[in-house]
């Protein structure tokens, strides 16, 4: 059970981890579009995002507090969800369906991310393939 665990929080935290090397690098061209969806300071609130993608990524990978990795994860995907895919304000069919897919995609993932942070917290040092315990107890 503790590869099966550990490809899921791989596979998991790829998307993360993608996404965070993209948001930090890009950060100039990312912020002008969170800028266009009306996020202030959006340049900072992108590279803040990337920080976010990153750490919580690695800590779910390598088994560090990933407890709390996934709720990094959570509190990249909430708000984003929110504010970056906000379906609700568009009017033309075809962008409100790409943004609603997007939303509820992030709100998914951040469901997700919240049972996994969850497990994490229960599960604690029997969970093998970690490098630490969790950070929080849920025992």
């Amino acid at each position: 059970m503790d590869v099966l665990v550990l490809i899921g929080r791989v596979l998991f935290a790829l998307v993360f981890l993608y996404s965070a090397v993209g948001h930090l690098t890009q950060h100039k061209q990312l912020g002008a579009y969170a800028a266009s969806r009306g996020l202030p300071a959006a340049e900072a609130a992108t590279l803040l995002s990337g920080v976010l993608m990153l750490l919580g990524g690695l800590s779910v990978v390598l088994g560090v507090w990933a407890d709390l990795g996934a709720l990094l994860i959570a509190l990249f995907l909430f708000p984003t969800a929110l504010v970056m895919h906000a379906f609700w304000k568009e009017t033309d069919p075809r962008t409100r369906q790409t943004e609603q897919i997007s939303f509820l995609k992030d709100i998914a993932l951040g469901g997700a991310a919240l049972v996994m942070s969850a497990f994490f917290a229960y599960a604690a040092h029997d969970l093998g393939l970690t490098l630490t315990g969790p950070l929080l107890s849920m025992r």
